[in-house]
């Protein structure tokens, strides 16, 4: 490993839920070195599940703050080992799970500054917390400080409108709000709030790193169009918080150079800069290359649709973040609950277990399924709010049952349709266009491009334009049987 590790490069970090991982970037974008631990596997010891503890309600989640720490000294502890050639890492960024949080106890800036290089930062930085276990992204006990929230915004939709989402649980405003309310000594004793992407990069500023614009837009505290924190967001979760947030930075901006303990501990050069980190969905934007008009959907268990936006336009489903890659630009993101599960389920039930055979299905169908579209909800969804499975025939009336290749088509026109007709919900317009020449897409032009995996059928594009507006009455029917008449 060492011949290959002298080369000049960069260091992406990744904290995320389950792990703390790093590659090495050269010149030409290569990868060329990666290591990682695994918080359940390797720090066992701080008894997590998944890289997080699930409290007795049910609904508080959080992780213990300094097995993150602890982590990022095994990965460079590693690396070291391997003979790494830190003297040739010219910057440092990285991404953080969304939404998480870590309280800086009173004092614990001073540490930071000055860090022992003979001793490991988990040995240094215990008592610097003055919560231990901190809120994750999967945390969903503060609904009573997120309608407290949207009433002193004005509403869900104002709210949305003013930080890009309506009050989520999940969302750091909603959970700083809990912690003063529940815990307001530890609350008073706090001298700095960070996301997990701002406390990963303090950890190599040594000081205290800014939020950055994208990541900051995902905790209901920032006014998304002009980057700075709404005071009527502020006052209505917590005192004195814009003090213990610190001003906003751009996603791409470069806070400072690399702490001395770095330098002096595993032979940084003292020029390295370190890049403010990003939020993890946010850094899926940039990861795609996705440029002005482009659209990307992952699918997991979850499905989550990304869109570059210029001119977003708020709702109460979905979320826009300022953009990471081009701060005057939009980043709107989008999540689906029923995903690979759903269409695994359909797999089984209607195609005998077999992508193959789910495959011939839909081959053997034509576009547009003849006028039958369905809805599979078998957990209660995200986008739209709503549960069960519900099937129409040409005509619009529910049926019970689809023929089986029918129903393989139905699930996969009606889960991409749903994407694109919430996407447009959000300021999306499906069509070409031209790239924007970012400074971006000339730091990226010698990386390899996304593979190509499928294009669009001819004729696609009006068959689902013209059956599109069938799909949104109908998922509106479909939402008023299951919320009832407006009151």
């Amino acid at each position: 490993m060492a011949e290959h590790a002298s080369r000049r490069c960069c260091l992406g970090w990744d904290f995320s839920t389950q792990q703390v991982k790093v590659v090495a970037v050269d010149a030409d974008l290569n990868v060329f070195y990666e290591e990682s631990v695994r918080f359940d596997r390797d720090l066992p010891e701080f008894g997590t599940r998944g890289g997080v503890h699930i409290h007795k309600d049910g609904l508080t989640v959080t992780s213990p703050v300094l097995m993150w720490v602890q982590a990022l000294d095994i990965v460079l502890e590693k690396m070291k080992a391997s003979g790494f050639d830190f003297s040739q890492v010219l910057a440092v960024s990285g991404a953080g799970q969304q939404h998480g949080s870590v309280f800086w106890k009173a004092g614990a800036s001073q540490v930071l500054t000055s860090l022992s290089p003979d001793l490991p930062l988990g040995q240094q930085l215990q008592a610097c917390f003055s919560i231990t276990d901190c809120p994750v992204w999967m945390d969903s006990s503060t609904t009573a400080q997120c309608r407290r929230l949207e009433a002193a915004a004005g509403g869900a939709q104002a709210l949305s409108r003013l930080t890009g989402s309506r009050a989520y649980e999940r969302f750091t405003g909603n959970q700083i709000a809990k912690i003063y309310q529940q815990n307001p000594e530890a609350y008073s004793n706090t001298e700095r709030i960070s996301l997990v992407s701002s406390f990963a990069a303090s950890l190599f500023l040594g000081s205290y790193s800014p939020v950055d614009y994208s990541d900051g837009s995902g905790m209901n505290l920032l006014q998304i169009h002009d980057k700075v924190w709404s005071q009527v967001c502020l006052g209505a979760c917590a005192p004195r918080l814009e003090e213990k947030l610190g001003p906003p930075v751009p996603s791409c901006a470069a806070v400072g150079a690399i702490s001395s303990y770095y330098v002096w501990r595993y032979g940084f050069h003292p020029g390295c800069q370190v890049v403010a980190f990003t939020g993890d969905n946010p850094a899926s934007l940039a990861g795609m290359r996705l440029e002005e008009g482009d659209i990307a959907v992952s699918l997991g268990t979850s499905d989550t649709l990304f869109v570059w936006l210029r001119e977003p336009v708020p709702a109460l489903e979905g979320h826009v973040f300022c953009n990471p890659v081009d701060p005057q630009h939009f980043l709107a993101l989008l999540c689906f609950k029923n995903g690979s599960l759903t269409r695994e389920k359909v797999r089984d039930e209607s195609a005998s277990c077999s992508w193959g055979e789910f495959s011939r299905a839909l081959r053997s169908t034509q576009m547009g399924n003849g006028g039958n579209l369905g809805f599979y909800f078998d957990v209660m969804e995200i986008t739209p709010e709503a549960t069960g499975r519900h099937r129409f025939n040409a005509e619009g009336h529910e049926v019970s049952a689809f023929p089986r290749d029918v129903e393989v088509r139905a699930l996969v026109e009606g889960q991409f349709m749903a994407k694109r007709l919430h996407a447009e919900g959000l300021g999306y317009r499906v069509g070409l266009v031209a790239g924007t020449n970012m400074p971006f897409s000339e730091v990226v032009k010698l990386a390899p491009n996304p593979r190509l995996a499928a294009t669009p059928a001819p004729g696609a594009a009006q068959v689902y334009e013209a059956l599109l507006p069938k799909y949104a009455k109908l998922e509106q029917r479909i939402l008023s049987q299951v919320q009832g008449p407006p009151e």
